[in-house]
């Protein structure tokens, strides 16, 4: 049933049963109308309360949100890293540990580990605040960051360098070492025996009702 229901069927009963027209049944209509008014007031305020929240993890539910069959219990691989000073690691919230969880600014991000304590260790990395770059200092726990693999494929690259120029002291050859771009293809023929020539045309426009 409807309030506007309600209303006319209590006003139709005291208008019916005179009795009940006393200071007592006025009483009860006014809480009845009071009660509604008040939810009906609430829930406009929660409403216009809830457009713009200023929590400091709004807007996470599928950032920090765990991967699809990964819930549970953590591995004991991310307790037993070993994290030294100067390295670089990537900074990713675990929503499974909620202490030393960084700000959703950091989440993502790569800094260098420039100090390391018990069960945390302080990342510095870059945040970018309107048209200026400031390195920010933060603390996060070791469930929060991982080794990064960014320098991983220089350091291959390094390795393999190292190894070329080694073969070259032994032969006495130049072996280039620098990273060259793709040439283009040279020069060549295409038969057409057996792959026929096809012309690509636009596909006619066809009106579909």
């Amino acid at each position: 049933m409807l309030i506007q229901d309600k209303i006319i069927a209590y006003l139709w009963q005291g208008i019916l049963l005179e009795n009940k027209t006393s200071y007592s049944f006025r009483q009860e209509l006014w809480h009845f109308l009071f009660d509604h008014v008040k939810f009906v007031l609430f829930t406009i305020f929660q409403i216009k309360k809830m457009v713009n929240p200023k929590g400091i993890r709004r807007g996470t539910r599928y950032m920090f949100a765990r991967e699809f069959r990964k819930h549970g219990i953590e591995p004991l691989s991310t307790f037993y890293r070993t994290y030294k000073r100067g390295d670089i690691v990537d900074i990713k919230g675990n929503g499974a540990f909620q202490k030393g969880m960084p700000f959703k600014a950091y989440h993502g991000r790569t800094g260098r580990v420039f100090n390391v304590t018990k069960h945390a260790v302080g990342v510095l990395v870059n945040k970018r605040v309107r048209n200026r770059i400031l390195q920010k200092r933060i603390n996060v726990r070791i469930e929060h960051v991982r080794p990064s693999k960014c320098r991983q494929d220089f350091l291959n690259r390094v390795k393999e360098n190292e190894e070329k120029k080694r073969i070259a002291r032994e032969t006495g050859q130049m072996v280039p070492i620098r990273r060259m771009p793709k040439e283009p293809r040279k020069a060549h023929l295409v038969k057409t025996r057996s792959n026929k020539p096809q012309l690509l045309v636009p596909v006619k426009f066809e009106i579909i009702a």
